[in-house]
């Protein structure tokens, strides 16, 4: 259907910005001739490659050697920044953005392959509306065959750790059944394309964020919130090469949950609490330095946007809201306060005690109704649903909240900080038992209370 689309004799070039460090030389030639090939020639004014401080020797010489061919035919068509400290992806972006004269600007990493007309369907909706950022649809290049994987046509949002994901598209879209229409999309994945200027209007990105991760979600929170929109086009399909290695460091989550408190205490007002929950920590004295977000938060306000509730509401419907939750963290019993509640292991519903380690697992979330959530926040409602601790025949488990809920099983706890766990119904107690077969010595029971205390890291004011 996509091949049936008709477009404007007149659209806007493009500048293609690649970013990298220490990339394979091959893999960004791909990237260069793949633009190159499946562009319009009177569309792709420039490629910009920015080299974020490669030390591979091939990306010095060869490359420049590569370059300067090119522009021996077309000169200035190939332009390259070279940093001399790695700044990150994100500053990268940025650099390669100061560098493009076209009146639109495709950001990319330099390990994709274009495919065949997906220019012209994003270059029609920014003309029609510069206020659109647009991410094309990706497919994966596997990284050790180089095979293209076809992936299903997907929007794109985020968890309350602000993790990037794919997301089901929404149901409005389902509704117009046309598979060539833009998918409204609350988030961006990383790749995009923007009007030049508007990109600098709106902010550009958040250059007080470290490496990268989270950028591509403050980008789209801001877009939304403050008068733009993100969109997904099915008929411009890029595929991207998923690495076994990343570039910058193997783990990004210290970085990502950084960035990911600049944008809650930038743009999500009274919801940033869901942040701090998500990733397990306090939001007085966090202990994490953000750096200095004076300046996005003037951008806020200089560009007059939108509530975050309005963002949930408006444009992120799926996004699950958890306002009732009154403390969080991990739950200690006096008894034993080196082990903590756990969900056990993820294929049985039965929560153990287990040497504390605060990660997933072990995220316990209380509410004004007296739940117990134990485990991973479910983002939104597409997702499992969150599992509660319920009292089955005098046996702890962990059933979904909903399901328990219509069975009108026993999910509803009776619990103060440095005080019993008891259950409303039952009204027995979550205690712990002496147990020389367990690993740790001690196992959950639920029994007749006996005075044991538990405390949990959190509680909200």
């Amino acid at each position: 259907r996509c091949r049936n689309l008709t477009f404007p004799d007149r659209l806007p070039e493009v500048s293609i910005v690649f970013i990298f460090v220490n990339e394979a030389l091959s893999v960004i030639l791909r990237s260069i001739h793949s633009a190159i090939d499946r562009t319009p020639a009177h569309l792709l004014k420039e490629i910009i490659l920015v080299d974020d401080n490669s030390n591979n020797e091939e990306l010095k010489e060869k490359l420049k050697k590569y370059v300067d061919e090119v522009n021996a035919h077309k000169p200035g068509f190939i332009k390259v920044v070279r940093h001399s400290k790695q700044e990150g992806l994100i500053r990268s972006r940025v650099s390669g953005w100061r560098v493009a004269t076209a009146p639109v600007v495709a950001l990319f990493d330099a390990h994709v392959e274009f495919n065949v007309g997906w220019a012209e369907p994003v270059l029609t909706r920014i003309k029609e509306n510069r206020k659109r950022v647009i991410s094309p649809s990706f497919d994966n290049i596997k990284y050790d065959n180089f095979e293209i994987e076809e992936y299903p046509l997907s929007a794109q949002g985020f968890d309350w750790e602000l993790w990037c994901r794919y997301l089901n598209p929404p149901k409005s879209w389902w509704k117009l059944e046309n598979t060539t229409a833009p998918i409204r999309s609350p988030a961006l994945i990383g790749c995009f394309i923007v009007d030049r200027e508007y990109f600098q209007e709106i902010g550009l990105l958040d250059e007080g964020m470290e490496v990268y991760g989270g950028e591509n979600v403050e980008l789209g929170i801001r877009v939304w919130q403050c008068g733009g929109s993100v969109e997904v086009l099915p008929c411009s399909r890029i595929a991207h090469i998923e690495r076994a290695h990343k570039p910058y460091t193997e783990d990004l989550t210290a970085h990502v949950r950084r960035n990911a408190l600049r944008v809650a205490e930038v743009w999500m007002d009274e919801f940033k609490s869901h942040v701090y929950m998500a990733w397990n920590i306090p939001q007085e004295d966090s202990g994490i330095d953000i750096g200095d977000i004076s300046e996005r938060k003037a951008l806020r306000k200089k560009l007059q946007c939108k509530t975050f509730r309005w963002y949930l509401v408006s444009v992120y419907p799926e996004m699950r809201m958890y306002s009732d939750t009154i403390a969080y963290g991990v739950l200690q019993n006096s008894l034993k306060s080196d082990l903590c509640l756990d969900q056990g292991p993820d294929t049985e519903n039965i929560p153990i005690m287990y040497i504390c380690h605060g990660m997933t697992p072990q995220n316990v979330y209380y509410t004004s109704n007296q739940q117990l959530h134990v485990g991973v926040l479910s983002p939104t409602i597409d997702d499992d649903d969150n599992r509660c601790l319920v009292d089955v025949n005098s046996r702890p488990r962990l059933i979904e909240c909903n399901y328990a809920k219509a069975k009108r099983m026993k999910l509803y706890w009776q619990f103060t900080q440095g005080g019993p766990i008891q259950n409303r119904k039952s009204k027995r107690c979550l205690e712990l038992q002496e147990n020389n077969e367990n690993e740790f010595g001690f196992q959950l029971v639920l029994q007749k209370c006996t005075g044991q205390r538990w405390s949990i890291t959190n509680v909200l004011k």
